[in-house]
């Protein structure tokens, strides 16, 4: 799947409530919230991981970076490691390198979500390409993707706390 216009297509069957954000170019989460005039917090990015050999997409918060301990222990795993961006390519060929949703279950892939964005009332995430991001109700983002909620990530801000 996904096309924006495939996405837009799986949320009005699905009768979901959403919003399509229009914004400049932007590469990374943190950019996206900027240009797009949401709080980092509301921001949800998508993360292809591999925990053991199998792929999964993790979502979390733009203010968070993946704790692979974490995920380690969480999944009883030896191995856990982000993709490649050449897996990227290959696994959501109808999307701008980066820009995926948040939908791994569109993509034959198990999703995770990092327990605090499930508090949210809303998400937004990248529709596909570096200008268009979507917002929603979370709750309706769970029904639809069927996550795994748990604990995996930490604040950008703890992590730099810790690099000092």
């Amino acid at each position: 799947m996904a096309k924006i216009t495939d996405l837009l297509r799986y949320l009005n069957s699905n009768k979901v409530e959403f919003q399509v954000l229009e914004h400049d170019p932007a590469f990374s989460a943190h950019d996206v919230a900027a240009v797009a005039h949401v709080p980092e917090s509301e921001m949800a990015k998508a993360v292809l991981i591999r925990i053991e050999d199998h792929y999964w997409m993790a979502v979390l918060r733009a203010d968070q970076r993946i704790n692979q301990q974490m995920i380690r222990r969480v999944f009883g795993a030896k191995n856990v490691q982000l993709a490649h961006e050449e897996d990227l390519g290959l696994l959501f060929p109808d999307c701008q390198i980066g820009a995926m949703p948040p939908f791994g279950n569109l993509y034959g892939l198990p999703v995770l979500v990092e327990e605090c964005l499930a508090e949210d009332e809303e998400i937004v995430f990248n529709a596909c390409t570096h200008t268009k991001a979507i917002r929603m109700k979370f709750k309706d983002f769970r029904r639809l993707a069927k996550p795994v909620i748990t604990g995996f990530a930490d604040s950008v801000h703890m992590v730099q706390e810790r690099a000092f």
